[in-house]
């Protein structure tokens, strides 16, 4: 796939735009550190740009033309640096998810994307797009699926999964896509590919109500925050609000059912719906 992140085409191309990125900012007089600050992001996120470690989003490559002068070059360019297989809000993401050793996940009304199986998938993609044509539902829906193949390998990232009881009891395509869905989480959670736990009703109000995060950890960078809202999104990477992000987490973590009980929990609803009760 040219240009994708994990080939050397894209890792040469992502390397040059982050030289000249060095360039353009030191004749501009900027530090890292000042760059950072005009923009109101860190210097560490700032250093991954010019090192080709991270893709500015559009907003960032607005904001590097804006600071450094440049004409709109960084925002045109940007392109050049990976596919567009998902929403514009999402693509950074994606790629980050690839890179991750560690991802720590909330989904408070639907099962996350990298867990999603092809029936559930398709009725999201049904509903949330408008006017949607069947090719473009399925290129969607083969999208999303690619993405999990990063759990199947021994080098996928580790990844912790809270559940709102909400994600379970909304029917998403109805009760058999339901069922298959809720299976195969359990699956995934019984072979301890993924660690589940779930936030029952009875816990009420928690730490991560208000919304669905995503903590992203790396070997080799800082960790990342991202929150996604309704067709938006928006990644963190200043340690203070990833710290905070994180503490919310652990909250509401402790908030919710052992891993054990939460596989109980979704397995018997897997089998409410496959029962039609």
């Amino acid at each position: 796939m040219a240009n994708d992140i994990r080939s050397p085409e894209g890792a040469t191309v992502r390397k040059a735009y982050g030289e000249e990125l060095r360039i353009r900012r030191e004749a501009a007089g900027h530090t890292q550190q000042s760059l950072a600050d005009a923009m109101f992001c860190s210097a560490s996120m700032i250093a991954h740009f010019e090192a080709g470690r991270r893709k500015p989003s559009v907003e960032d490559a607005s904001r590097l033309d804006k600071e450094l002068g440049t004409d709109g070059f960084f925002v045109r360019f940007l392109p050049t640096l990976g596919t567009a297989r998902f929403a514009v809000h999402f693509t950074h993401v994606a790629e980050l998810q690839e890179q991750a050793s560690c991802i720590q996940e909330y989904a408070a009304a639907l099962v996350p994307g990298l867990l999603q199986v092809e029936p559930y998938a398709r009725a999201i993609f049904r509903f949330a797009l408008t006017n949607p044509t069947a090719a473009e539902i399925d290129n969607r829906v083969v999208q999303r699926l690619a993405r999990a193949r990063i759990l199947e390998g021994p080098d996928g990232p580790v990844m912790w999964v809270l559940l709102d009881e909400h994600a379970l009891r909304r029917v998403v395509g109805g009760p058999g896509a339901m069922a298959a869905q809720l299976r195969h989480v359990s699956q995934l959670a019984d072979s301890g590919r993924i660690r589940l736990h779930v936030l029952p009703f009875s816990a009420g109000a928690h730490a991560l109500s208000p919304g669905m995060l995503s903590l992203l950890k790396f070997d080799d960078a800082p960790p990342v925050a991202y929150l996604e809202g309704v067709r938006t999104g928006h990644i963190h990477d200043d340690p203070a609000r990833v710290a905070q992000c994180q503490t919310a987490w652990d909250l509401a973590l402790g908030d919710a059912l052992s891993a054990e009980a939460s596989l109980a929990l979704v397995t018997s609803v897997a089998e409410e719906y496959e029962h039609g009760l």
